[in-house]
């Protein structure tokens, strides 16, 4: 029988569930189990099947079944109860930014761009660690009222599903995503109701991007789409893979997100008053904006960078180059040469935006960042300070420790990451309202006070759920590799008793995956000690470009497979946020061994704490802050190392002792009734300390008060009488930057000065030649450094006290607070009350 067509019959909710639709159509579901729990209800062999994936699940569950809940009394109970908890939170006033700062105006947000969104596996949109902290961020941003919208791309195929054959070999699958079946809706155009479309100019043609909207609970999260009819079929495609293809793919896209984005918060008019790059992705928004205000007002084009870096926040993740992206200057020529000509500069000005040094050899997105903003910031305290050095030269002379990027520590949105077991128990012996006070140390306090059976329970009933899980997946991967039919259907993989250690993050090479395979001979002795066993569980992806990465997969593949380590080691395939909410929920003991201090920050290792495991890590990243020598423990030192090879034997040898000598005795030092008094009393630790300071709510509470607020406050200087401050600003720092060479210091207290009582008053003087520059251009200094802890210097503000012929003389008075020789010398630097940071120009004049 041949078919002439189809005709598509979709299921519709009963009035009295129709709430069901604008619930799938928000993610909010997906941190709340109650919500999540619903919609298990309606069919849970068929949320299984459509991946919990609630619109899915919607459109596929028979209209039978509908009819048959609008009925049900119970189940409609709970659907009242979550449809009232939902309303609650949308319309909910006294969130904690209403209640601490004044309401911006409607359309006037704050705007968060990144080049991945990770929310839920349903939208698999994200290959790893930025996403899931751009995603926990928003989750945080709505939860506390921020007024917030998101910026990325709609990627077609996502990011690549993994799976690894009998060799071990990483296989990379592209499927194409059915938006109709994903939270995503097209936003409309106000002016004719049709799909907002806006376009970016790529070369000699325009590039045309649909606009998509996914609910974050109160924030909006807008994706671009180029995936058009009216586009050619290479430009469709620019949006069809995360970080795919090669450069010419990369800076179309980031063109993209940086450029099309912010055209498409205007068009649909958002006024955002604070600009946020999760890393350089996005960077050409700036780049976009400075192009606007030159249009729009009477400015030069470093007039508009006063403008334009005043509200901006740029967040640097990694110090690995694959992060920090550099381009041809010949794809900048290719894809920009148009660019400067509209913004009234030379191809060698721009060009400057990208470079620290005239040899560099491509253009920077970071540097053009950092350029871009006013305020920078890294992800941790050592990552801040290892950014500093790393970008010192933007600000040549100033001290690496003084220079204007800071840093906020990132963290997890615990409602997404903790275990539903977690909740309910918490539930029981924390304040009712505990889920609004997440970032309260104190009020963790409380978990020390749960009984150590019933915290033991959550943690080993979690465990098995994880295990069972993995059981699961081992089965189903057996049968596709497997040519034999009857393939047994049980699975006996990993012990539900033995002590068991999770690795699973992006497979980079500085992450050193295989660093615990260092020894294998001890390993292998580590594993199988007879009633004191020790399992591995690894899972995580390389880019389909990095083969030194899959090869760590094949590594460890291999090692898995063979005799002397089946059973205690497994290598997972297709790690996702589903895989990592079973494995962060699950484990004993989560093991990170970066090398130092390649991690920035690293956010696995805060889901596992919140779920009361413990890390056993490098002292790198948030760890370093975390750590307090009883929620935990450490691997290898702070020091510096002569060489890699030296640093992964040191790391391993530190690696297999403590396993060895601390942690898996602990783990089985359990009581008649087979608990571990101290190993529960660490877990508690573990989560008291971690779970309130390693929370996005924190992170989102800092960002607000330490960068988002201080950018609206200076964008809106600037903003005043048509940006005349903006314009005054960019023309007082050419003046500076014109005469700052002229400056000459010069004093005649030269040598050592003798010795002194600490209670001595000390008087410092100096001479300023200042050139065509008068005193309140600048600010003199004393700078003290005690020659026994060179890592700790004094800075003293310095008064002018005359001028003679042009010659300024200044003077300070010095209390000393601690003994000690101290080395000094006199700085001069640019003072204005209109800059952000005391360093902001980079120019510094030294003695």
């Amino acid at each position: 029988m041949q078919f002439y067509g189809s005709i598509s019959v979709n299921p519709e909710l009963p009035v009295e569930i129709e709430g069901l639709k604008k619930l799938a159509e928000n993610l909010w579901w997906s941190w709340n189990p109650e919500a999540e729990e619903l919609f298990k209800r309606i069919d849970m062999n068929l949320w299984e099947e459509v991946e919990k994936n609630p619109i899915k699940l919607l459109s596929k569950v028979s209209y039978k079944t509908l009819q048959n809940l609008g009925k049900d009394k119970e189940f409609l109970r709970s659907y009242n109860k979550v449809i009232e908890s939902f309303g609650r939170y949308l319309n909910r006033k006294d969130t904690w930014f209403n209640l601490n700062f004044d309401s911006l105006d409607d359309n006037r947000v704050i705007a968060y761009f990144s080049a991945e969104f990770a929310l839920h596996e349903s939208l698999p949109i994200y290959s790893g660690g930025l996403g899931v902290l751009a995603g926990d961020h928003c989750k945080s941003a709505s939860d506390l009222g921020l007024p917030f919208v998101g910026v990325g791309l709609l990627y077609r195929n996502g990011y690549f599903r993994q799976e690894i054959n009998e060799e071990g070999w990483q296989k990379s699958i592209y499927n194409d995503l059915d938006f109709k079946e994903l939270v995503v809706n097209p936003v409309k155009d106000n002016d004719n109701d049709n799909d907002l479309v806006v376009s970016v100019r790529l070369e000699d043609r325009d590039v045309y991007l649909k606009v998509w909207e996914v609910k974050v609970g109160r924030v909006s999260l807008y994706l671009l789409d180029a995936d058009l009819e009216v586009n050619n079929e290479v430009d469709r495609a620019l949006t069809y893979r995360l970080y795919g293809g090669g450069p010419e793919t990369r800076i179309s896209q980031e063109i993209i997100l940086g450029i099309g984005g912010t055209r498409a918060l205007y068009k649909m008019g958002y006024q955002p008053v604070a600009w946020h790059m999760n890393e350089g992705h996005s960077v050409y928004l700036g780049l976009e904006r400075i192009r606007d205000l030159i249009q729009d007002y009477d400015m030069n084009f470093y007039q508009a960078i006063e403008k334009v870096s005043a509200n901006t926040v740029f967040t640097t993740h990694t110090p690995v180059p694959a992060g920090n992206e550099v381009f041809s200057f010949s794809l900048k020529d290719k894809y920009f040469s148009k660019y400067w000509n509209e913004v009234g500069i030379s191809r060698e000005e721009f060009m400057k935006l990208g470079k620290i040094h005239d040899y560099d050899e491509g253009f920077g997105l970071t540097v053009l960042a950092l350029n871009l903003s006013s305020f920078h910031n890294g992800v941790s305290k050592l990552h801040g300070d290892v950014s500093s050095a790393m970008w010192k030269d933007l600000w040549p002379g100033v001290p690496t420790d003084e220079n204007p990027i800071s840093y906020i520590t990132n963290g997890v949105h615990t409602l997404t990451w903790l275990a539903p077991e977690w909740k309910n128990l918490l539930d029981k012996y924390l304040p009712e309202n505990w889920k609004d006070r997440i970032v309260e140390q104190k009020m963790w306090k409380k978990v020390r006070e749960i009984p150590n059976e019933e915290f033991w329970k959550v943690h080993k009933d979690l465990k098995a759920k994880m295990i069972d899980y993995i059981r699961k997946r081992d089965l189903i991967r057996r049968q596709r590799d497997s040519k034999i039919n009857n393939l047994s259907k049980d699975s006996n993989l990993l012990d539900k008793n033995s002590l068991t250690i999770g690795f699973a993050r992006r497979f980079a090479t500085y992450k050193r995956a295989t660093l615990i395979l260092k020894d294998l001979k001890r390993l292998k002795k580590i594993c199988n000690n007879q009633g004191q066993e020790v399992q591995f569980i690894f899972a995580g992806k390389a880019h389909p470009a990095d083969i030194p990465g899959q090869e760590l997969i094949k590594k460890l593949h291999n090692i898995a497979e063979s005799e002397e380590f089946k059973g205690k080691i497994v290598i997972l395939e297709d790690y996702d946020m589903n895989l990592a909410r079973y494995l962060v929920q699950g484990v004993d003991v989560w093991l990170n061994t970066p090398r130092r201090p390649l991690e920035a920050s690293g956010t696995s290792g805060q889901k596992v704490a919140a779920n009361a495991g413990l890390n056993f890590s490098i002292l790198d990243g948030w760890w370093c802050e975390g750590y307090n020598g009883k929620n935990g423990w450490t691997i290898g030192h702070k020091s510096e190392y002569s060489s890699p090879k030296e640093q992964d034997l040191i790391d391993s040898i530190s690696l297999y002792k403590t396993l060895e000598e601390e942690i898996v005795p602990l783990y089985y030092d359990t009581d008649s009734n087979e608990i571990a008094e101290e190993w529960i009393a660490r877990m508690k630790e573990s989560m008291i300390t971690n779970a309130p300071e390693y929370s996005t709510d924190r992170m989102v509470q800092e960002y607000t008060k330490n960068l988002y607020l201080p950018a609206i406050k200076r964008g809106k200087e600037l903003n005043q009488d048509n940006c005349q401050l903006a314009i005054d600003l960019a023309n007082w720092k050419h003046k500076l930057k014109s005469n700052w060479d002229r400056i000459k210091i010069y004093s005649e207290q030269e040598g050592n000065l003798g010795s002194f009582s600490i209670k001595d008053e000390i008087e410092l003087t100096a001479r300023v030649d200042l050139g065509q520059l008068l005193a309140e251009d600048v600010e003199v200094e004393v700078y003290l450094v005690n020659k026994l802890n060179e890592s700790q210097s004094k800075i003293i503000p310095m008064e002018v006290q005359l001028e003679e012929d042009g010659i300024y003389n200044y003077i300070a008075k010095i209390n000393f607070d601690e003994t000690g020789i101290y080395n000094y010398t006199f700085r001069v630097l640019p003072s204005s009350k209109t800059l952000t940071h005391k360093h902001e120009l980079g120019l510094i004049k030294w003695i």
